[in-house]
């Protein structure tokens, strides 16, 4: 119930600890050790399970067993260890276990280096594994959201029986701010599915195998109707000076504070730009970025990949509006100057009716 100073990976911890988090497994991958670090010592600390596996691997099917037992499980992890954990990753969605995963991205492909990326957008948000599946992903964009994120996460797993990932990146987890801790922990209630070696659920059964193809559609479409109710529900994002925008960023994460500054200074220069800013990418906020569209308000994606979300926003938009890309990739970040610079230029061009997107 206090403000303290700590990185972004500290304080997903602590709101997987105030989320009722029972269970950490994790293998340390730069730039997420410290969140594996952390929990080793308060997890302990506050009588729940942290356990190091010996391979990411591991860790993923360690997470589907005891969330089949109903227990509330975490791991945290970057790229190349995601990657490794896609087999399990659509196993839990088959069975419908509830987990949470952070990913924080660093640069690839390959073992790349260790700096900030977003190119694990598409491995994420788009499933990862095999099958017609996808995941709840939260797009935090503070060390606070690190925390407020991770809390709510657990509660909305359970919810919907899925896998919630935490999609966030490098600096957001190395860079150190202020961070309230606050409210109840959020303890889970026992699972009528789960399986608890008692006589009240001897006749529950976990699995994602369906060796009737009828069974299996029927499966499959339950599953489709889930992730709609989804995007009905918990669709989130944040929208800065977009009421009386001629110009709107779309960003998440370590850009989107960039995105901010640059906001800023254009609007001191007498152009009015906006930014929305995902806090859910899966469900994504399509109806918000079609209002703008709506509005005839050219877009600019800025995004540390290959321009993996600005396809979303593509798709959102069905091609009424401009959508500038301003993409970075192998680990650098765009400065506000940069920024500045080329959406000016674009505009400019726009204006005289040159090319765009």
């Amino acid at each position: 119930m206090n403000c303290r100073l700590m990185k972004g990976n500290e304080a997903a911890v602590y709101g997987a600890l105030m989320g009722g988090c029972t269970h950490f497994f994790g293998y340390p991958i730069t730039p997420a050790s410290e969140i594996a670090q952390a929990a080793a010592y308060y997890f302990t600390a506050s009588g729940r399970t942290f356990l190091q596996a010996e391979s990411e691997i591991s860790v993923i099917n360690m997470l589907y067993g005891a969330a089949s037992a109903g227990a509330r499980v975490m791991t945290a992890s970057s790229g190349p260890g995601i990657a490794l954990m896609g087999e399990g990753l659509s196993y839990l969605a088959g069975a419908r276990l509830p987990a949470v995963v952070i990913d924080m991205q660093r640069a690839g492909p390959g073992l790349g280096n260790i700096w900030p990326e977003q190119s694990d957008y598409n491995m994420v948000v788009k499933g990862g594994g095999h099958g017609n599946y996808a995941n709840i992903t939260l797009t935090p964009a503070s060390a606070q959201e690190m925390f407020d994120f991770t809390k709510k996460a657990f509660q909305i797993a359970d919810t919907y029986r899925m896998t919630v990932c935490i999609l966030s990146d490098a600096y957001i987890g190395q860079m150190m701010e202020p961070v309230e801790i606050s409210g109840p922990v959020l303890h889970g209630q026992r699972k009528e599915w789960a399986v608890y070696g008692d006589k009240a659920s001897r006749k529950n059964l976990i699995s994602s195998i369906y060796m009737s193809a009828p069974l299996l559609r029927k499966h499959n479409e339950d599953l489709q109707q889930t992730y709609l109710q989804v995007a009905q529900d918990i669709t989130d994002y944040e929208e800065i000076s977009v009421a009386d925008a001629e110009f709107v960023f779309v960003a998440y994460g370590i850009v989107a504070r960039i995105c901010h500054s640059v906001v800023q200074a254009l609007r001191q220069q007498g152009i009015k730009a906006g930014l929305l800013r995902p806090k859910t990418v899966f469900p994504f906020p399509t109806a918000a970025l079609g209002a703008i569209a709506d509005r005839n308000i050219p877009l600019g994606v800025v995004e540390l990949s290959n321009g993996q979300m600005a396809n979303d926003v593509d798709l959102a938009v069905k091609g009424r509006v401009p959508v500038f890309r301003y993409l970075t990739m192998g680990g650098e970040t765009p400065t506000v100057r940069e920024l500045l610079t080329a959406v000016k230029c674009d505009l400019a061009e726009s204006k005289k009716g040159g090319p765009h997107g």
